[in-house]
């Protein structure tokens, strides 16, 4: 059942990071905030780069969080300031249309997107002035989902601090509509779990209509996270975009093919809805109807009928076409994501070696057929498997960030330990970056307001 995000009063003798937070708040601004917005970061355990080619995704929340302390005033001036120092102070008039730079974005961009994502949905003409101070414990470019998370956190506080009401399905979906404005092509799989996720359970997340049900992991194992310490900001890099072009490209190509109206059809998940297919089916009409060469421009219009000019104005520009790789990632992956529910559904005794088999599957498509590792997350990830995990894979969108592995309760220490020693502790940057870098990562709950007592 959809419901708002909730409003918790809390007393801050019993939470040192709020403490914190309104410490630093009072002293930036010599007042008391009026409320707090938080929004988790994910983990996704399977299912990547599927979400927006309409598939489901299977993350879960982390502690890992945006934080903001909010208070309003009648200024129609938002200020925003964080507890980083890297992270320099920026203002906005509300009464202005918000401009938001997609050169080389800063963390107030992602801000900015949230509150004019709020700010559209209403219609409003100008917005209640708002001093902000924001701190964040996700990782940045670390395939956390931290971009995400503080465009949530920002819908959350602009929706709060302009005093309307809007459920978390509702919030999720402006708040992925409003994350392009940056320029990232993503799916919402990170504003959903953000704040449809519930503590201690992991989420099927579904699109088309949004809904998230429950998928209860099997005891006897955790999620360890880890990061290879090589950033990737999906919105400066054109990585990320260009392989949804690929995949909206592989989309008309089999669409075409199949006699579809294949100028409407931008998604992989439509061609198989269309034809009433199964996944299995669909990846074998991949192997019939797509080659394994890089395509190249004149070969996609010649397939489709189209001029240049109008492949570069319909599908956006795109440098390489590998089409049959992206398809059969996004097929393969699809059906992985229901294979890893229905493990945990029915729990059968080798539950955790079936989902361990399952991740290790996923980062090999992630790898060969995606293209969206990197040496570091490979090294990484093959080391994971060495000191005991039953499966380790990628997580996020790749080309850096983090590994997420499954390991038994028993050998949690000893994987920490030698995963520490080897691949941390050799190099003196990774060393530095490991205490917020190796981590057991629990399903954590979904985005909150918070009152202090």
């Amino acid at each position: 059942m959809d419901s708002n995000p909730p409003h918790l009063k809390t007393n801050f003798a019993d939470n040192d990071r709020l403490q914190m937070l309104k410490n630093a708040f009072e002293k930036k601004y010599g007042k008391s905030p009026k409320f707090y917005a938080h929004a988790p970061g994910r983990v996704n355990l399977i299912g990547e780069h599927v979400d927006y080619c309409g598939y489901s995704v299977l993350p879960m929340a982390i502690e890992q969080s945006i934080l903001a302390a909010v208070s309003v005033n009648d200024s129609e001036t938002i200020e925003l300031a964080n507890t980083n120092p890297q992270y320099k102070d920026f203002r906005v008039s509300g009464t202005e249309e918000i401009d938001i730079g997609k050169d080389n974005p800063q963390w107030h961009n992602y801000f900015l997107c949230g509150v004019k994502g709020i700010q559209e949905n209403f219609s409003l003409p100008s917005l209640v002035g708002m001093q902000c101070v924001v701190d964040g414990t996700i990782p940045a470019s670390s395939g956390l989902s931290s971009s995400s998370a503080l465009v949530c956190c920002a819908g959350l506080v602009t929706m709060e601090a302009n005093e309307k009401s809007l459920s978390k399905v509702a919030l999720a979906e402006i708040c992925a509509k409003c994350e392009r404005y940056i320029g990232t092509e993503g799916g919402g799989m990170d504003q959903s779990i953000s704040f449809l996720a519930e503590k201690g359970t992991a989420k099927l997340i579904e699109f088309n209509p949004l809904r998230a049900t429950d998928v209860q992991l099997p005891s006897g194992a955790v999620f360890v996270i880890s990061n290879c310490c090589v950033e990737m900001n999906k919105a400066a890099s054109s990585h990320f975009n260009i392989r949804v072009v690929e995949c909206r490209i592989a989309t008309k190509m089999l669409a075409k093919v199949k006699g579809l109206e294949w100028k409407r059809l931008v998604k992989l998940a439509q061609v198989q809805t269309e034809l009433g297919a199964s996944l299995e089916e669909m990846l074998s009409l991949v192997e019939e109807v797509l080659h394994s060469d890089a395509y190249s421009r004149a070969e996609i219009c010649q397939a489709l009928g189209i001029t240049p000019e109008q492949f570069s104005t319909d599908l956006l520009k795109a440098n390489i076409q590998h089409l049959y790789q992206r398809a059969r990632h996004v097929y393969g992956e699809a059906s992985r994501v229901l294979c890893f529910k229905s493990v945990c559904d029915s729990q059968p005794a080798d539950s955790i070696p079936l989902l361990g088999d399952l991740m290790k599957e996923s980062h090999a498509s992630c790898r060969d057929l995606y293209e969206c590792s990197c040496p570091e997350l490979d090294q990484l990830v093959d080391i994971c498997s060495k000191a005991g995990a039953v499966g380790s894979r990628l997580t996020g969108a790749g080309w850096g960030g983090c590994a997420v592995s499954m390991v038994p309760s028993d050998k949690v220490e000893s994987f920490i330990r030698t995963v520490r020693e080897t691949f941390y502790a050799p190099e003196p940057r990774r060393a530095a970056m490991e205490k917020q870098s190796l981590f057991v990562s629990k399903p954590g709950g979904g985005a909150t307001i918070f009152i202090e007592e």
